[in-house]
């Protein structure tokens, strides 16, 4: 798989959110990266509600062979306000990879991935139901995202324990503004042999100077990450880098 992976949180439709980009104009960018030799592809069941997955799906079919590219998406964030939109009962991941699936137009998925650690859902049962869904060919392997260090050993625990598939790729936020994975959850996967993926590289535009773009003026995650006194300063500090070595 490629070294870089395309995110598509802003690909579906500006219903969603104001910032994101519809069918047509993601595909441009969808086709960009394949040309370029990007073919790790994320999404999340998250991402306008579906419509996101649905969207890119039919890009995918026209521009890419399945064989050629690795598709990964996440499960968890509400997909509506109904009982059981969301978290990581067996319930919710067994109608989020059919679900998934239905909108991508594809047998299976690379990487079904955790999108957070639901504190509200026992690890086995959410582990027994991804082992069953690596078994019945919904996905060739699973992952995990956004945690901590001491619950990501607890799912690899779990897993160890009961002879389930375990996740092979960590996704976690790592930029210049945001660093604490290297602390122990990086280490921790080297040790294991997990593989890591990145998300907000460019701490959403803020490391670009891009902090009051519609996104960050929209997007209630950039206040909940990036809301600290030391942040606008390293951005600051980027920019004046970015300058002199200009």
């Amino acid at each position: 798989m490629s070294r870089l992976c395309l995110g598509t949180m802003n690909m579906g439709t500006p219903q969603w959110k104001p910032w994101i980009f519809d069918e047509a104009q993601s595909e441009p960018i969808v086709k960009h990266a394949l040309d370029h030799g990007v073919n790790f592809i994320d999404l999340a069941d998250f991402y306008s509600t579906g419509v996101g997955k649905e969207a890119v799906g039919r890009i995918l079919k026209r521009l890419a062979r399945r064989e050629e590219i690795v598709v990964t998406t996440k499960v968890g964030y509400d997909m509506g306000a109904y009982q059981n939109a969301g978290g990581h009962s067996r319930k919710h991941i067994m109608d989020g990879i059919d679900g998934s699936l239905k909108r991508l137009g594809m047998d299976y998925v690379d990487v079904y991935m955790l999108h957070y650690f639901d504190v509200n859902t026992p690890v086995e049962e959410t582990l027994h139901a991804l082992d069953d869904i690596v078994r019945a060919g919904k996905a060739r392997y699973i992952g995990v995202s956004t945690m901590y260090t001491w619950q990501f050993a607890k799912i690899m625990q779990a897993c160890e324990q009961h002879g389930w598939h375990k996740p092979i790729n960590m996704q976690l936020q790592l930029n210049v503004a945001y660093r604490e994975e290297e602390r122990e959850m990086i280490p921790y996967c080297i040790d294991q042999g997990v593989g890591v993926s990145v998300f907000s590289p460019l701490a959403r535009g803020l490391l670009t100077s891009d902090a009051k773009s519609t996104r960050n003026q929209t997007d209630f995650f950039t206040a909940q990450m990036y809301g600290d006194h030391a942040s606008p300063e390293i951005s600051a500090s980027v920019a004046r880098d970015l300058r002199g070595a200009a």
